[in-house]
């Protein structure tokens, strides 16, 4: 065996090995729009933005926190959905040397503050349907100053197409922005400011282009430190490994929110990148998806899982003509092997499974998008990245076959977390990323998640991996969408429930769906609570929020999950 086996079953377009550029990320767009400065840079909601026009506005937001006393190394928080003012701000925060600190538009409070005062941001960019909560956090922070936009500033979108933000929609109008110390209004600061160039000099090793705070599943968010050439490598690892993009030709459909580093590197970046047209999506909707593929025709369709099993379930789906999908990279959760088919039967493109973390730019591996892939594999390791299967608690290194957590190297890892000295040696080691996720190699260097070390569910001291089950459960031509959590039991130290959505039209009660499981695994692996819901919470990059389900147990009311007794 090779140190790198998966090198065999690299594309022979696909280098092992590449230049990445050492220079500020904002480049991206500035060589863009001297190579395509009137093709479509963003469509949003029937408005088009060019290249050259977005470069100018990325010039005046630099401009403008400058004006504002950014200076280089400071942080400046954008909370926003898919929209022209966050491509605006973040490529003009990079211009002006600021440090991007991407934020969820529906953190609550709580939240925010500890994004907010952990970052130390001293501006944020916000809807102004979002201030008052802002507001009511900034005084324990660093932020001096609050910029509000509205969704008035680049067109009246409808205010029930704002990802799911609670406008009012009884037509009564939003309250009036007090404009007061402190607080400036987008297009105001972006019209008294100049549209020159503006652009930093950055060390692109050491400085850093963003703090991209994880999801906080298991406590307080850190903040991942990417350096621009984390994120550029990154961003060209990706496309590298779509090799058949064509530059200034391709339309991504951004559905995946941008403040998710998955959304921020396979669509915003990679797309500036390449000269490609962005079609910006705050919210998204199954129908509205459909409708937006069959007139607007991407190329390029980057999502979640979840996004998938939604678009191949909606019953109208066979009235849209979706053949203009031609590549499609899976992420933030587990592909079921069901969708990825169903997808690519309708479409006709191709839909691959990757692999990422935040701490990583976030994409370390993928399946091949025209060549050989397995089914169930995240695939293999991206140019330039090493990756490895370790013993959790000896960080021994495992033979192929072996179960233990992955750990990756590359120039896309991070440099730690932010003001976290203790967690950052914890998961770094020699450069390596121990990535909390148990895996194992084949012989032939293809690699194969079977679930997060702290979701691994032991039941009468048997590992057992909700994937696992979850894949078996996918199957079930009744259900929509799955998922599987360990419950504490008396006997047993835990034991396997399941929350299941069933597809419209269908039925089925936990009686049936045990005798599946039963004939489908191990009798230690059997599932023995079913709980049978309308949805499932999801992060809005569409992962499904495991820990939201074990908090609402005590709030199930008519829900009580169906027990099976053996």
């Amino acid at each position: 065996m090779t140190p790198k086996p998966w090198l065999l079953h690299y594309p022979k377009e696909v280098p092992p090995t590449y230049p990445y550029p050492k220079t500020n990320l904002a480049d991206f767009l500035i060589q863009a729009a001297a190579n395509y400065p009137t093709h479509t840079a963003l469509h949003f909601m029937g408005k088009e933005m060019k290249y050259a026009e977005l470069l100018e506005g990325a010039y005046r937001f630099a401009h403008a926190v400058r004006g504002l006393g950014v200076q280089q190394g400071d942080r400046v928080a954008i909370m926003l959905p898919n929209c022209p003012q966050l491509v605006i701000a973040y490529y003009g925060t990079l211009l002006a040397g600021g440090i991007v600190v991407m934020t969820n538009p529906l953190y609550m409070p709580r939240e925010l503050e500890h994004q907010l005062a952990d970052s130390g941001a001293a501006v944020i960019l916000t809807l102004d349907l979002l201030v008052k909560r802002v507001r009511e956090v900034v005084s324990r922070t660093a932020v001096r100053h609050i910029v509000v936009t509205s969704v008035k500033d680049y067109l009246p979108f409808p205010k029930n197409l704002l990802y799911p933000l609670k406008a009012k929609k009884d037509g009564t109008p939003l309250p009036e922005v007090a404009y007061e110390e402190g607080v400036h209004a987008f297009l105001k600061l972006m019209h008294a400011a100049s549209g020159t160039p503006c652009r930093t000099d950055v060390d692109a090793d050491r400085d850093l282009a963003m703090l991209q705070y994880t999801g906080g599943t298991t406590g307080l968010s850190k903040g991942v430190m990417l350096t621009h050439s984390n994120v550029i490598a990154n961003t060209v690892q990706t496309r590298l490994w779509a090799y058949k993009s064509v530059p200034g030709k391709e339309r991504y459909l951004a559905a995946l929110p941008f403040f998710h580093v998955f959304g921020l590197t396979v669509l915003m970046n990679q797309a500036i990148l390449l000269g490609g047209c962005l079609i910006l999506v705050p919210k998204f909707e199954a129908g509205q998806i459909l409708s937006i593929i069959q007139r607007l025709k991407p190329t390029i369709f980057p999502g979640a899982p979840t996004m998938y099993i939604a678009l191949t379930n909606h019953p109208e789906i066979g009235k849209y003509d979706l053949s203009s999908i031609n590549m499609c990279i899976s992420g933030a959760a587990p592909l079921p092997h069901e969708v990825q088919v169903r997808f690519e039967e309708i479409t006709g493109g191709r839909l691959i499974e990757g692999y990422g973390l935040t701490e990583a730019s976030p994409v370390t591996h993928a399946n091949n998008i025209w060549e050989t892939r397995r089914s169930g594999s995240i695939g293999i390791p991206f140019p330039d990245t090493a990756a490895k299967i370790v013993h959790p608690e000896t960080g021994e290194d495992l033979p192929p076959g072996e179960m233990g957590e992955l750990a990756v190297f590359g120039p896309q890892v991070m440099q730690g977390y932010w003001n976290a000295p203790e967690e950052t040696a914890r998961v770094l080691r020699g450069g390596w990323l121990r990535t909390g996720d148990m895996a194992r190699m084949d012989e032939d260097g293809f690699f194969y998640i079977m679930d997060r070390m702290k979701d691994i569910i032991i039941a009468g001291g048997f590992n057992i991996y909700p994937r696992e089950i979850e894949e078996v459960l996918f199957s079930h031509p009744a259900i929509e969408e799955a998922v599987v959590v360990g419950v504490p039991d008396k006997y047993r130290g835990e034991t396997v429930k399941v929350y299941v959505v069933r597809k419209e039209g269908h039925q089925l009660d936990a009686k049936e769906l045990e005798v599946w499981c039963r004939e489908r695994l191990a009798a230690y692996k059997v599932p023995h609570l079913y709980q049978f819901r309308e949805t499932l919470p999801k992060t809005l990059a569409g992962k499904v929020l495991r820990r939201k389900l074990l908090e609402e147990e005590s709030d199930i009311g008519d829900s009580e999950p169906e027990k099976v007794t053996k």
